[in-house]
């Protein structure tokens, strides 16, 4: 009783606890054991309930992928409020070291496992699970183009903006394949210099 009066009057409660659900069964099991019916049971709601505030399986991974968004333009704008240009957030690479990096290799994480749910989840047939994942690519697309409109307002040569993003997506790109960092001090004049241009 106490859980679906939960439900019925905090719907922005029950969204983000089928949103952790989802999360941890990508994480933790990967998307083979992601369903509707797993998700449901995992965060504690009917299918029923799940579906009332996502419509399918894309919807859910879609959802995912707009909170990941929210999450690092929170990010960005608590970046700059302290100071910092959009490039060098863009710019900035995680350290697996440092405590206060841990959620951002988390946030990584989440969302490495969200493309590849996406990539696996293209030109499939069967059930309504599993259709083309086109508002989840919707979402990855709206998110990468929040971050370029960011740059592209703040570095007018378009040229360079793009240099800035190529460069942040791919320290991006090997953190989230878990490889070795770029040389620190390498890393630091490349910034320097890219930053200079700005």
């Amino acid at each position: 009783m106490t859980t679906s009066r939960t439900t019925a009057r905090d719907p922005v409660g029950t969204r983000n606890r089928i949103l952790d659900a989802l999360e941890s069964l990508l994480l933790d099991k990967g998307m083979s054991q992601v369903t509707l019916e797993s998700v449901a049971a995992a965060a504690g709601v009917s299918k029923g309930g799940l579906l009332y505030h996502f419509k399918s399986k894309d919807a859910l991974l879609a959802g995912l992928v707009r909170r990941l968004g929210e999450r690092a333009d929170q990010q960005l704008r608590h970046a700059v409020d302290e100071g910092h240009s959009v490039a060098e957030w863009y710019l900035q690479t995680p350290q697996p070291d440092n405590d206060a990096d841990v959620l951002d290799l988390a946030l990584h994480r989440s969302i490495l496992a969200t493309m590849r749910t996406v990539d696996g989840s293209h030109g499939t047939t069967g059930a309504a699970d599993d259709a083309p994942a086109e508002e989840t690519d919707r979402a990855l697309a709206e998110m990468m183009g929040g971050w370029k409109v960011a740059l592209d307002n703040e570095i007018h040569d378009p040229v360079h903006a793009e240099i800035v993003r190529l460069v942040g997506d791919g320290v991006y790109l090997r953190a989230l394949l878990g490889m070795r960092p770029v040389d620190p001090e390498l890393y630091r004049q490349l910034v320097a210099r890219l930053l200079a241009k700005t």
